[in-house]
């Protein structure tokens, strides 16, 4: 891959209160744009040459609106599971144009009546250049088992034009987690009892070994600790509001 290229972009919104959304944006290895929007939580845009993505888009998430209204109709939105601060079937709809396709996993389309539904390991082409992977999310240690059983959600590898990101969804520090390569941008969740723990999170950064890392759905979890934690890795720790 190209050398990444970081650039910040302040997306104003209006609503009860004034709220700035900051961007990174990556070069692909031929040079295409993509443009990472961190919305909160467990809620990302994506901007691919003019193609925009939303990833478990949520209007209100505790103290958190988004007035998604700002931000351009989806041609592709991304559901991981079925949880309330994933799953909006309200801002699902009011980001829907007329070709805009919805891809989820099984559970969360029976639930909205539509959509495109993906199961573990299953890989698809969304267009010229951009393919989507589901890949296990799901809880292991004893007593969790009940948030994320095994083979119902989904987390998603988006890769465009060769640049490689991994959005894990509501996840623990999985086994499947080694089998994944190549990756360059990482969100891994950080917050317990749901997911990981900050050792967990460490655990499985090593395990997937990307570029860099975005601890996100973290709630109050002190995830600056892994800068410290991964410092002497390859891997890039990076903070942003995903709390």
């Amino acid at each position: 891959m190209n050398k990444i290229i970081v650039a910040f972009i302040f997306f104003w919104c209006v609503g009860m209160s004034a709220q700035n959304y900051v961007s990174d944006t990556f070069s692909t290895k031929n040079g295409k744009q993509v443009t990472i929007t961190f919305i909160k939580h467990g809620s990302l845009a994506i901007n691919y040459e003019n193609v925009y993505f939303q990833i478990d888009p949520v209007e209100n998430y505790q103290n958190h609106t988004t007035d998604y209204s700002r931000f351009p109709k989806a041609d592709f939105i991304l559901v991981t599971h079925e949880h309330h601060d994933h799953f909006d079937p309200k801002t699902i709809a009011s980001l829907e144009k007329e070709k805009t396709k919805i891809i989820l996993n099984e559970s969360c389309q029976n639930k909205l009546g539509r959509g495109i539904a993906m199961k573990n390991g299953e890989k698809r082409s969304l267009m010229k250049n951009v393919t989507i992977e589901a890949v296990p999310a799901y809880n292991t240690t004893i007593g969790r088992e009940k948030f994320h059983p095994q083979g119902r959600d989904n987390g998603y590898i988006l890769t465009f034009d060769g640049l490689r990101i991994y959005v894990a969804g509501d996840t623990e520090d999985i086994p499947e987690m080694a089998n994944l390569s190549n990756i360059d941008i990482a969100f891994l969740p950080v917050n317990q009892p749901y997911t990981m723990t900050l050792e967990q999170a460490e655990k499985a950064a090593k395990m997937v070994q990307p570029k860099i890392f975005y601890p996100y759905h973290f709630n109050e979890t002190p995830v600056s600790e892994l800068i410290e934690k991964l410092k002497n890795t390859p891997i890039e720790v990076r903070i942003r509001q995903m709390n």
